[in-house]
């Protein structure tokens, strides 16, 4: 009887953390296929620019809610009259920064932004973006910073 009931117990034992681990890998699972994310990019770089596009693709691609915020040399990726560095393709599928960027807005519901200084500290307006890119307010960029279920990767 005794030995009865402790396998009564471990069977029921196992079940409950079987069913909690279940539980926890579907809310984890739930939590990163429907979470805002927020790409910030910062860097001058290229490569880290496209890189940054390819992964904000495949992130939207796979369900996230996701935004892009151009900052500093990244914003140049915005404008109508593009350095060369964003504009010119890259192995190994010959992409820029700036027409994957293009491909990210068109295919994905993603809205990318400059930050609000970038436009006047290089002495632009609007008209300087390409369309679709608009000027982020920093009162809403802050909100999905501190909105616990906002995940933030910066480049």
């Amino acid at each position: 009887m005794k030995k009865l009931l402790v396998t009564a117990v471990t069977l029921a034992a196992t079940f409950i953390t079987g069913s909690a681990l279940a539980t926890e890998k579907q809310a984890i699972q739930e939590k990163t296929a429907t979470s805002p994310l927020l790409v910030m990019v910062t860097s001058d770089d290229a490569q880290v620019q496209l890189m940054s596009m390819v992964l904000t693709m495949q992130s939207a691609q796979q369900g996230a809610k996701t935004q892009v915020l151009l900052c500093g040399p990244a914003g140049d990726m915005a404008l109508r009259d593009a350095p060369q560095s964003v504009t010119s393709s890259q192995p190994p599928k010959g992409l820029s920064a700036q027409g994957l960027m293009q491909a990210v807005m068109q295919k994905t519901n993603t809205k990318v932004e400059v930050c609000a200084v970038y436009l006047p500290g290089k002495g632009l307006d609007r008209d300087a973006l390409i369309e679709g890119v608009g000027v982020a307010d920093p009162a809403d960029i802050a909100k999905l910073m501190i909105d616990k279920e906002t995940n933030i990767v910066s480049f």
